[in-house]
């Protein structure tokens, strides 16, 4: 007798678990559209940030399955009043007791007419668990709530046709128990065990050993990130671990049993529990094959996600996977999603086959009434996309390699040597000291690995199915559709002969499947904006609050050892720098491995080296530091994007390990500064102690916090920019992270997370030091260093004594001393304190300064640092001021105008040179202006640049990538030869 669907399901309430997946959306969408007298009960589990309502708002009605409906409804608002009009929504979750339902739920159901259980986990790599707790457990729960309920109505339970296992030839439509090949299993005990499984695992990934090894992987994956981010990160290793267990647990036991998976195992052991446990519910059962893109309905090619074969097409079209096991002249039962929606609407409507609601089975499959070879498809996807190739990120077209098909083991064996190498050789790049563009080469190394880990799974979890030859039985499915009125068949057609596999993998599955895989198909670079292009425009918009900016690699390609480095050498000679450098080089291999462990104990044992110097001292010398050192390994576009980042009314943060006295010249530039304090005793001298807890880690987002409280700041609404994972944690706290010349671990973490990753050069043209030792400039005075060591290199230096006053006159308060013997050599100052320069005087009545041709000039030491007019200044030994560089409305060169004679120096002493030219680029509306500060006014200074001239050029390139047009520097006269008289 001929079914009308639409006439049998009119009036009825059919409650549907599963709505949120692909088959669920697909049914509910189709029982909207063609069965119009019909009312739907969803039963939907509550999400963590969203209700029931609003998640089946979200993840079901906004799908592009019901944009059919909408357009014959004639638009949004109708389609909206049409589901508040026929769909209710209930909470509940069919892996808990109960279906989790309060009573209005419990109400729900008892007044619903048909049942259609589609809820599952599809997943072949389900933990055995949760594939236990919903596979098989569920159907069962469903039943018993039912019977609570004291109702019967027909319950149509999905399974799928792989629950006949492993095996060859026919797999008719009978029970699971019923057919000659079905193993006894107890499916009570095969809960039980699950259960303990997980309870066994979860304690044992609580001993010591397991734990050490988890905050091992943490930390190398991490590196020095913080505690709290470390601690998140060795629970998700430990969660990870418990649940490969569980999937290996489920595999085995499986295996054992003869099933591919978990997920056929469960399925069939659900269908056991059900018929047991029904009670008088009457109970059909559906069997689908491997479930793929629409045929016709609700448009042709619908897909929802990715399903079993769609990975591994892609892969192939990448180029990615090459071979795959499988027979040629195999079965690939493969059934588009509309048929089997038409079958399970059938079902429903049609009622229970068995008077007494012994389960009847429904198989929907193509094998065995229009088969697909394995050989045919692999051929139909190798022409199709020779003819429509994918593209790579250069715009060349990617040829597909010639596919094989060799056995399951064969590829299992090369792709787990493959994904060992790669282990092998990102571990060795992780190690190295990459940054930026140099860091790219880890990370490429590391997506090979995940390509082949990614392989891997595809043959581990699919190859059983390709090898798979068992014939599914669909008599009772062409039944069906030989019921159904011609009519019906356009909107409820099951029969799988209907499908044409050239037509259909051709026409609509690959276009679907390459479109929803967001690939490259067209040649040439994209015509739009690129994803950076998109991210920096989000970055730089006035809708952003705050910017945080970390100093270190960040802003200048330096840190905290290379600043000490020059300190710690600022008033060395030349054989004790060597030494100094030489140490550090030493101790680096020892302080890498102490920075990637802790940032924080890194920065507190560093800096005890600061012990016993004076404080004075290092506050005048890092203004040099600054201009000398830091200045040169500048990137200029970093600094740039500060500017940019004030003149859009940003407020701009600088957080640092560094100093404080290393840092202020930087000040001008940022609203707020936290950076690291040593305390002084009362001598004025550093203690090599902070007074603060380091800015480091997670440190740097309390930092962020205390901000955003303190100005009113959202920081979902902030930018970040740092290079390592050490500031992980400062990235995470605001809404648009930025990774700079990340090291290899950020990058790879900004790579999957999708931030911005920016790449800051250099100015063009610079040559820093290899070493950052300071260059000699100025007396070097009496105090014990920053540096412990230098102790024994003071003590090595001869003594300095008085020296003889000339006969016939007496010795003067201050007159110069003579070292002791050796300590003249080549005519230069070798004692204590003294200055690496020439000291000219003669022995002449005071008062008088006049020359005597012929006359000799003794050299001596001096006893303590000799004044300006004493010394022989050469180029570049005078002090650079960076205010004018830092205070100004923008960076400009500066350049000292020519030098005078000795009375003109002398004239000018103490006041600024009104020869002095200082230079400035004409401004430009895009640069952005630093606001002068009233209390720190730009004055003029006499500067004289290095005789390498490094300081120009660094200038000079930095306004030429700004666009600045530039005049031509006017070249300092060369000082005259002799020194001041």
């Amino acid at each position: 007798m001929p079914v009308v669907i639409p006439e049998a399901l009119a009036g009825k309430r059919i409650f549907v678990t599963g709505s949120t997946g692909f088959l669920g959306t697909a049914l509910v969408e189709r029982l909207l559209r063609s069965v119009p007298g019909c009312e739907i009960v969803l039963l939907v589990r509550p999400g963590r940030m969203r209700s029931v309502a609003q998640r089946a708002r979200r993840e079901i009605f906004r799908n592009d399955c019901f944009e059919r409906l909408r357009e014959e409804l004639g638009g949004v608002a109708a389609f909206d009043e049409l589901v508040d009009r026929r769909v209710r929504v209930v909470a509940g979750d069919v892996s808990t007791d109960g279906l989790g339902l309060d009573e209005a739920g419990r109400a729900a159901l008892a007044s619903c007419d048909v049942v259609i259980h589609s809820a599952a986990t599809v997943s072949f790599d389900s933990p055995l668990d949760l594939a236990v707790e919903v596979n098989l457990m569920g159907p069962t729960r469903i039943a018993r709530t039912l019977g609570d309920l004291g109702v019967t109505p027909h319950l149509v339970a999905v399974s799928t046709c792989y629950v006949a296992g492993n095996r060859r030839g026919a797999a008719p439509e009978i029970s699971v128990h019923e057919s000659p090949f079905w193993v006894e299993v107890d499916w009570r005990r095969e809960v039980e065990a699950a259960r303990r499984v997980r309870a066994d695992l979860e304690a044992e990934s609580r001993t010591p050993p397991l734990l050490a090894r988890f905050m091992a992987e943490a930390r190398a994956e991490l590196g020095a990130a913080g505690g709290p981010l470390l601690a998140t990160k060795t629970e998700n290793r430990r969660e990870a671990w418990v649940k490969d267990r569980l999937v290996e647990a489920g595999r085995s036991r499986a295996a054992s049993l003869g099933w591919p998976d978990a997920y056929a195992m469960t399925k069939a052991l659900g269908e056991r529990a059900l018929g047991e446990s029904r009670g008088d519910v009457p109970v059909s059962i559906v069997r689908p094959a491997i479930i793929e893109s629409a045929w016709s309905q609700p448009v042709p090619g619908w897909i929802r996600g990715f399903r079993m074969a769609e990975p591994v097409i892609i892969s192939y079209a990448r180029g990615l996977l090459s071979e795959f096991p499988g027979v040629p002249e195999g079965i690939v039962d493969v059934i588009p999603v509309d048929l089997v929606v038409g079958a399970i609407c059938a079902v429903a409507a049609r009622g229970p086959l068995h008077p007494d609601g012994t389960p009847d089975v429904t198989q929907v499959a193509s094998g065995s009434a229009n088969p697909l070879a394995y050989g045919r498809l692999v051929d139909l996807v190798s022409g199709w996309f020779s003819e429509h190739p994918l593209y790579d990120s250069d715009g060349q077209p990617i040829n597909v390699p010639e596919w094989r098909f060799p056995g399951r083991g064969r590829v299992q064996g090369q792709l787990e040597r493959s994904e060992r190498l790669l282990a092998k050789a990102e571990k060795v790049l992780r190690s190295l000291p990459l940054r930026g563009r140099q860091a790219d080469v880890a990370t490429t190394v590391e997506e090979k690995r995940e390509q082949a880990e990614r392989a891997l799974a595809y043959v581990t979890l699919y190859g059983a199915y390709t090898e798979c030859e068992a014939i599914y039985g669909v008599d009772h499915l062409l039944a069906l559709d030989a019921a159904m009125p011609d009519t019906e068949r356009t909107d409820f057609g099951c029969d799988p002969r209907v499908i044409d596999w050239d037509r259909y993998v051709r026409s609509i599955h690959l276009p679907s499947v390459v479109q929803h895989a967001r690939v490259r198909t067209e040649p040439g670079r994209p015509s739009g904006d690129s994803r950076e292009q998109r991210l920096r425009r989000q970055v730089l918009s006035p809708d952003r609050q705050l910017a945080a900016f970390d100093l270190e690699n960040t802003l200048i390609a330096s840190n905290v050892v290379t600043s000490y480095a020059w300190l710690a050498t600022r008033r060395l000679r030349r054989p004790d720098k060597v030494r100094v450098a030489a140490r550090l080089l030493a101790e680096a291999p020892s302080l890498l491995r102490l920075d990637r462990r802790d940032r924080s104990d890194f920065l507190r044992h560093f800096y005890r080296r600061y012990e016993d110097a004076p404080a004075d001292q290092l506050v005048e010398d890092s203004v040099e530091l600054m201009s000398d050192l830091l200045l040169t390994r500048a990137f200029p576009a970093a600094i740039r994007r500060v500017r940019e980042h004030r003149a859009l009314g940003h407020r701009t943060v600088l957080i640092t390990g560094a100093l404080d006295f290393v840092v202020a010249p930087l000040r001008p530039l940022f609203d707020d500064i936290v950076c690291a304090r040593m305390s002084t005793d009362a001598s004025g001298r550093f203690t090599g102690q902070m007074t603060d807890v380091p800015p480091t880690g997670e440190s740097r987002a309390s930092a962020l916090f205390d901000l955003a409280g303190r100005y009113g700041i959202d920081l979902r609404e902030a930018v970040a920019y740092a290079d390592s994972t050490s500031d992980l944690a400062m990235l995470e706290v605001v809404g648009f992270p930025v990774a700079v010349n990340p090291e290899a671990r950020l990058a790879s973490l900004a790579r999957k997370r999708g931030w911005l990753v920016e790449s800051f050069d250099k100015a063009p043209g610079f040559r820093p030091p290899a070493l950052p030792i300071a260059a000699r400039r100025g007396p070097r005075r009496e105090w014990p260093g920053p540096l412990p060591f230098l102790a024994p290199l003071r003590a090595r230096r001869p003594r300095a004594t008085p020296a003889a006053a000339p006969p016939g006159r007496p010795a003067r308060e201050g007159a110069p001393v003579r070292a002791q013997a050796g300590s003249l050599r080549g005519g230069r100052c070798r004692g204590p304190g003294a200055a690496r320069v020439r000291c000219r005087r003669r022995p002449v009545a005071p008062g008088r300064r006049r020359r005597r041709a012929g006359a000799a000039r003794p050299r001596l030491a001096c006893p303590a640092p000799p004044t300006r007019r004493h010394l022989r200044i050469r180029p570049g030994h005078a002090r650079r001021s960076l205010q004018p560089l830092l205070r100004a409305d923008r960076v400009v060169p500066v350049h000292a105008g020519a030098r005078g004679g000795g009375r003109a120096r002398r004239r000018h002493a103490g006041r600024a040179d009104p020869r002095a030219v200082v230079r400035s680029a004409r401004r430009r509306a895009d640069v952005p202006a630093v606001p002068r500060r009233p209390h720190q006014p730009l004055r003029a200074h006499r500067l004289r640049p290095p005789r390498t001239r490094a300081a120009d050029r660094l200038l000079r390139d930095h306004w030429r990538r700004l666009g600045h047009p530039l005049d031509r520097p006017r070249q300092p006269a060369r000082p005259r030869a002799r020194g001041p008289r």
